[in-house]
C-alpha cells in the first residue's frame, strides 16, 4: 500500500542535495544543442507551498533550503548562487520563502522546445496534485509505477537521456528494483545520464543498492553523500542523504563540491559532504 507523500518532507536537506545535483546536471547538458529526453521516474507533486498542513508537521525545510535561504546574500559560490536565484523565481514573493519545487519544476523550467520530460506518479493523491500543475505541454504526467514505465522511454527518439529516480523505499525490494531498471536503461542507452537518490539510515539497506550496482558491470557511477549527523545505534529517521550520477558530465563534481563546502555549514556543525567513485570509468 502506498503511503509516501513528500510533502512532508519538502525542502529537507535531501532534496537540497538532490535538486542541486539536478539542476547542476542540467547545466552541464545544456551546454549542448542536442535533444534530450528526461524521465521523472517518482515526480511526486511537483510543487510544495511551505504552509500546507504536511509540511508544517515536520518542518523538515527549517533543516535544508531555510538555512539557505537566509544566508543567500553571504553565499558566493556560482552553482549554489543560480540555484538559490532558481528557488526565488518560484516564490510568488521573491523575497520571501512560501513554497519549495519539486523535480518536476526543476526539470520543466528548464525544458527546451526540442526536449522532452516524461513525469511518473504512482501515488492517486500525489499525481492528483501533479496533474494540477502548470506545466509545458512537452511535459507528460503519466500515473503509474515510474519504474516499469521507465522501460517504454528507452531507447529515446532524441539523442541524449537524462533519468531521475528517487523511490520513496517503503519497500526493501526497491532498492534491486532501482538496480535492474537502471541496467536496463544502460543497456538501451548507453550514454544516458542516471541520477539515483537513496536514503542514509541506521539500517543501512543502502548497502543492497551500492552492491547491485557494482556488480551489475555498470561504469562511472560517481557518489556523493550528505550527512546531518552521525548514525547512531537505534536511532530513527535519516541520518544522510546520498545520489549516484551515472556518466557524471565533466566537471560536475567539482562544482558540486564547492558548492556543497558552503551548504555543510549552514545546516549545523555535525555536517558533512563525502564523495567517490563508487565504479570508477
Amino acid at each position: 500500500m502506498l503511503s509516501y507523500q513528500h510533502a512532508y518532507h519538502a525542502g529537507n536537506f535531501a532534496d537540497v542535495q538532490k535538486h542541486l545535483t539536478l539542476y547542476a546536471v542540467i547545466d552541464h547538458l545544456l551546454r549542448k544543442k542536442s535533444a534530450i529526453t528526461y524521465v521523472d521516474t517518482h515526480a511526486g507533486r511537483g510543487f510544495y507551498p511551505l504552509a500546507t498542513e504536511e509540511t508544517q508537521r515536520l518542518l523538515e525545510y527549517r533543516e535544508g533550503v531555510l538555512p539557505l535561504w537566509q544566508h543567500r546574500q553571504q553565499l558566493a559560490d556560482p552553482l549554489l548562487g543560480a540555484w538559490l536565484e532558481a528557488v526565488a523565481s518560484a516564490q510568488p514573493d521573491a523575497d520571501t520563502l512560501a513554497c519549495y519545487p519539486g523535480s518536476p519544476w526543476w526539470l520543466a523550467q528548464r525544458l527546451r522546445s526540442e526536449d522532452r520530460l516524461t513525469l511518473f506518479e504512482l501515488h492517486p493523491g500525489e499525481h492528483e496534485h501533479l496533474a494540477s500543475q502548470s506545466l509545458p505541454k512537452r511535459a507528460t504526467r503519466i500515473f503509474g509505477d515510474g519504474l516499469v514505465g521507465l522501460r517504454h522511454q528507452v531507447p529515446a527518439s532524441t539523442p541524449r537521456v537524462c533519468v531521475l529516480m528517487d523511490p520513496s523505499y517503503e519497500r526493501k525490494i526497491e532498492y534491486h528494483e532501482v538496480v535492474e531498471s537502471t541496467a536496463y536503461v544502460l543497456e538501451k542507452a548507453r550514454h544516458a545520464v542516471v541520477m539515483i537518490w537513496y536514503p542514509l539510515l541506521p539500517a543501512e539497506h543502502h548497502q543492497a543498492l551500492l552492491a547491485g550496482l557494482r556488480d551489475s558491470g555498470i561504469r562511472k557511477i560517481w557518489q556523493s553523500e550528505l550527512l546531518l549527523r552521525a548514525p547512531e545505534a537505534g536511532a530513527r529517521g535519516m541520518y544522510g542523504s546520498g545520489m549516484l550520477v551515472i556518466n557524471p558530465p565533466w566537471g560536475l563534481d567539482e562544482r558540486l563540491i564547492n558548492a556543497m563546502s558552503q551548504i555543510t555549514p549552514t545546516l549545523g556543525e555535525h555536517s558533512r559532504f563525502r564523495t567517490s567513485w563508487l565504479v570508477p570509468e
